[in-house]
């Protein structure tokens, strides 16, 4: 990725651009540095959510983080290959699969929320203390996120 890609000055001039392409700096420093983990965006996202949610169905993780049920299923094969996650029968319903994390998946979770965050660090490294706290809330504020 270009570090100052060239775009016409209209469009440069453009929140919705200039978000697009913070976004897209901030996603490339965190999979880096995820990666130095052996772990992806996805794995890094569901380890996250089953850490909040588990032990939790299968199927409701995926809709809690709008993943496709078949890619779902990809990303916890990955992590439970790699000893993450199980994923036994849910007591509540001996048709749906529970997942829940290792002791495995609870280091590499840590690992990867401090990788996560140095690489945050790093996207946001020109602004101030005070400056990154403002930003956070304008961001939360137009993204609808509390």
């Amino acid at each position: 990725m270009a570090e100052n890609p060239t775009a016409p000055s209209r469009i440069r001039a453009l929140p919705s651009w200039l978000l697009g392409r913070a976004a897209a700096r901030g996603r490339g420093l965190v999979a880096e540095a995820l990666a130095r983990h052996d772990m992806k965006m996805w794995h890094h996202v569901v380890l996250a959510a089953v850490a909040d949610l588990g032990p939790i169905a299968q199927a409701e993780l995926g809709r809690t983080v709008s993943l496709d049920p078949k890619d779902m299923v990809g990303v916890l094969n990955d992590l439970q290959a790699a000893g993450l996650v199980v994923r036994t029968p849910d007591p509540a319903d001996r048709r749906k699969n529970a997942v829940c994390l290792t002791a495995e998946g609870e280091r590499r979770l840590e690992e990867c929320t401090e990788a996560g965050e140095w690489a945050n660090d790093e996207l946001l490294a020109p602004l101030s203390a005070a400056e990154r706290e403002e930003f956070l809330e304008m961001l939360r504020r137009i993204s609808g996120v509390r």
